[in-house]
């Protein structure tokens, strides 16, 4: 079983994401099941100018459609409600659009780097206690700037212990020793694997448990050959070898379903 726990749909910042490439590739590569968050609730762009308002999607719209899509193929997928704490809030029609889907939302995704809002921000504030109240993980970028550093998500974590949160890519854009170090420390912290390689991967396992890393990869972010890259080959194929066949499952697919409550299979 192997449930890819970051993958992704939608058009913006030159991302072309259909939902027929990502479910082309789940085929190709054997992918039991998705979580998927739509990119168009991106508000700013790679050098952190906000995306114009005529291109902007509503954090109603960009989720209605990860929605519409997962619920075509529930026991494939589900979704994570990609949040806009820069221009939006919570409000009474997100959190109608939570209730109301709540069967296939499996947790909240935040972007701190194209939300341009630190992870700490007192504006996320209400999204974390929605998150609470619907009992859903929070999935949040994680690199090496001032928004998505990891010490952020482990502050928020500590205060709010009855709440999961992972951390993808384990930092991007570093050696990954300090996300590493962080979720070793807190129970409810968790990291995945989108763009870590597997030597890395298999220290963080070391470090801090097998149970607290999960597999992830941003498809299908570079097209339909994303899974066919060789950092995500490592784990389909030499990662067998330096694992036991139990820790190679929670890897790869029952930490992610035991952490987001899927039962769909």
């Amino acid at each position: 079983m192997i449930i890819d726990s970051h993958a992704h749909i939608g058009e913006m910042l030159n991302f072309k994401l259909s939902e027929t490439v990502l479910l082309d590739s789940m085929e190709r590569y054997a992918i039991d099941f998705c979580l998927v968050s739509n990119v168009e609730s991106s508000e700013v762009d790679h050098e952190q100018v906000l995306i114009p308002s005529c291109s902007q999607h509503s954090q109603l719209k960009s989720n209605e459609r990860v929605l519409k899509f997962v619920k075509q193929h529930p026991n494939r997928l589900g979704a994570l409600i990609w949040v806009k704490p820069l221009l939006e809030a919570v409000d009474a029609s997100l959190e109608a659009l939570i209730e109301e889907n709540r069967a296939v939302i499996y947790g909240l995704k935040v972007h701190p780097y194209h939300s341009r809002v630190a992870f700490d921000d007192k504006r996320m504030i209400p999204y974390f206690e929605l998150a609470r109240k619907y009992q859903l993980p929070i999935v949040t970028h994680t690199a090496n700037d001032p928004y998505s550093t990891p010490l952020h998500v482990y502050e928020v974590a500590k205060r709010y212990p009855d709440l999961n949160f992972v951390m993808v890519h384990l930092g991007l854009g570093t050696d990954h020793e300090l996300a590493i170090k962080l979720i070793s420390k807190l129970p409810n912290l968790y990291g995945d694997t989108t763009w870590v390689n597997a030597k890395d991967t298999l220290k963080a396992i070391k470090v801090c448990g097998v149970d607290k890393i999960m597999f992830g990869s941003d498809n299908p972010i570079d097209g339909l050959e994303t899974l066919g890259k060789r950092i995500y080959q490592d784990y389909f194929y030499d990662l067998k070898n330096s694992l036991s066949h139990t820790d190679y499952e929670k890897l790869m697919g029952l930490n992610a379903k035991q952490i987001f409550k899927i039962k769909s299979f």
